[in-house]
């Protein structure tokens, strides 16, 4: 369950749903036509309103505020181009008319009680305003370079000057070229205090980073991995494999990393099953291991250490004929999975009913190693197939912690004493016409089932992030028609989520849909049934680049820090820019 404390009356949630839950501030901005439209009919209705007034303002609203935001719509995108980077047309015009809409409330609403004498006043402090925060939102999604953007924030502001030119005097232009700098200079100094935790703790731009994961959401750009090795550090971690020969049929290559595939999109090891499947001429099922977002990759060029790894892990093995039947323990909510080959144990781990999540790499290791007791080699498995929300991974000497190893001790000493009886093995690989968007990688469904004295066992891997909570018990239903044991296991692949952490398999898609390629997937791998040779190996994975131990903790609450400070230091920003701008009226006058 999801972990949490109770200080002064509020819930304190773990790193990496804090993480999760900042997703809520992204949001798609609309096509480009509907916001231009807003800001043409909104110049319009003041048109209306001032007409009506009989005031003798001739298209004000046009002039004022519609003009300057279509001109910038038009300017923005080019002069951001200038600097080498990217603002897509539907965000520069939701930045145009957002901007209109703030310009027009703090430039009429005041008119209502106080006359419009003093609108030019306050359309030149709606100037300065729009200037400052149209280099606030263009640092963060286009150029975090503060210089490079001036220009581009200028846009509007400038235009609305000239406008106020020609309808005002010239001590307007003065006043509002006056705010640009105050209000100019006040939201740099913004920029700044924003910028300096991640400084300070990782030594990098917060707002570059926040350019980068933009570019990735918009053209699938990969520039985040340049933070990540900033603040990556070098892990050894231990790969162990099982490799299935036969003289009839694909040779077969079961895989269990102990690196996290993450963290989103194509983006680190977010692709790591698929890529270390199309490394190797075998048939290969890339099962989820011990790893938490604190063993991502940081890049994808990481996983060539460990295909080498795998690689060398297989020289000089020795091969075996047999196999046990499968047997499963139980310790508490955790229940196991296990079956021998010769000399070597797998064993798939789930919690299922009960939520599934990522178990930290120090519970792996102590499970494989207290298993080499009983056997050369032991491929630990965590299915990952019961999700009912996004929580926090399995730490060392928790309760969870312990059923696991309690579990796994069970196994152990009931695995020792199975019987081993000739073995045959059988491979598929389904494709599924769902995108990633519904939860699915681009590896689709696989099956392996082994057959020993006639108990044939299905191991289900499907590409996806989890299993919504009560789809596993639906597939694994189906796939006892044709089996006698088995499991369902996802790869945790996250090219499936790129905001959100939470889209597991069967959430968008429903089990039914999904059944007849599970059950496609097992047919076919008892159809392709063979004897087959059986030998494992330890790879030792050194050297690879992850994101570091509590890094993930350390990021998540210095965002989380950023946050809260960041909306009471506005207001007095800007109020401090607005009593600036009241002297300077005063002065002027």
């Amino acid at each position: 369950m999801r972990r949490r404390t109770l200080i002064a009356g509020l819930k304190v949630l773990e790193p990496d749903v804090r993480i999760e839950r900042l997703t809520r501030y992204i949001f798609v901005a609309p096509s480009w036509p509907r916001s231009l439209a807003l800001i043409v009919l909104l110049g319009l209705i003041i048109d209306g309103a001032t007409y009506r007034a009989g005031n003798g303002d001739f298209l004000l609203g046009t002039l004022v505020f519609s003009i300057p935001a279509l001109i910038a719509f038009l300017l923005t995108a080019p002069l951001v181009r200038v600097s080498g980077r990217v603002i897509t047309p539907n965000r520069s015009a939701l930045l145009a008319l957002s901007c209109t809409v703030l310009s027009v409330i703090l430039s009429l609403t005041p008119v209502l009680v106080f006359g419009r004498a003093i609108f030019p006043t306050l359309y030149a402090g709606a100037l300065g305003l729009v200037f400052g925060a149209r280099v606030l939102v263009l640092v963060a999604v286009a150029d975090y370079r503060i210089g490079r953007m001036i220009l581009p924030a200028f846009a509007q502001s400038g235009t609305g000057i000239a406008v106020g030119a020609w309808l005002f005097d010239i001590w307007f232009v003065v006043y509002a070229l006056l705010l640009q700098v105050v209000f100019g200079l006040v939201f740099i100094l913004l920029i700044w205090l924003i910028e300096r935790p991640l400084k300070k703790a990782f030594q990098i731009s917060g707002l570059n980073f926040l350019n980068a994961f933009i570019a990735h959401l918009t053209d699938g750009s990969k520039s985040m991995e340049d933070f990540f090795h900033e603040i990556g550090e070098e892990v050894y971690v231990q790969q162990v494999s099982l490799f299935f020969s036969r003289d009839t049929g694909k040779d077969i290559l079961f895989t269990v990393p102990n690196v996290h595939p993450g963290p989103m999109g194509e983006v680190g090891g977010g692709n790591l099953p698929r890529i270390l499947h199309d490394s190797f001429p075998a048939e290969t099922l890339v099962a989820h291991g011990c790893a938490t977002h604190d063993f991502n990759l940081v890049s994808d060029g990481e996983i060539t250490k460990i295909i080498s790894a795998i690689e060398a892990s297989r020289e000089g093995i020795g091969y075996s004929t047999v196999a046990s039947r499968p047997v499963r323990v139980t310790s508490g909510s955790v229940e196991i999975l296990c079956q021998r080959f010769e000399d070597a144990l797998l064993m798939v781990s789930t919690r299922a009913p009960e939520r599934t999540e990522d178990l930290d790499y120090a519970i792996g290791m102590a499970i494989m190693a207290e298993g080499r007791r009983f056997f050369s080699d032991v491929a630990f498995v965590d299915a990952h197939n019961a999700m009912d929300g996004v929580g926090a991974p399995v730490l060392p000497a928790t309760r969870l912690a312990t059923e696991y190893l309690q579990a796994a001790r069970e196994g152990f000493f009931v695995a020792e004493g199975l019987s081993l009886d000739p073995l045959a093995v059988g491979v598929s690989h389904i494709p599924v016409p769902f995108s990633r968007e519904q939860g699915f990688g681009s590896l689709g469904v696989q099956a392996l089932v082994t057959d020993v004295g006639g108990e044939r066992t299905a191991y289900v891997l499907i590409d996806g992030n989890n299993v919504a909570a009560g789809v596993r018990e639906t597939l694994l239903a189906a796939v006892f028609r044709y089996v006698d044991e088995g499991e369902i296991m996802t790869t945790d692949t996250h090219t499936v989520n790129t905001i959100s952490g939470k889209n597991p398999v069967g959430y968008v898609v429903p089990a039914e849909a999904i059944i007849p390629f599970v059950e496609q997937a097992v047919r076919e791998a008892i159809e392709d049934l063979a004897p087959a040779r059986v030998g494992a190996a330890t790879a030792s994975c050194e050297a690879i680049v992850v994101f570091g131990s509590q890094r993930v903790s350390q990021l998540a609450s210095t965002v989380n820090a950023m946050l809260a400070f960041i909306a009471p230091v506005s207001f007095v920003i800007l109020a401090l820019a607005f009593l600036i701008s009241v002297f300077a009226y005063i002065l002027l006058q």
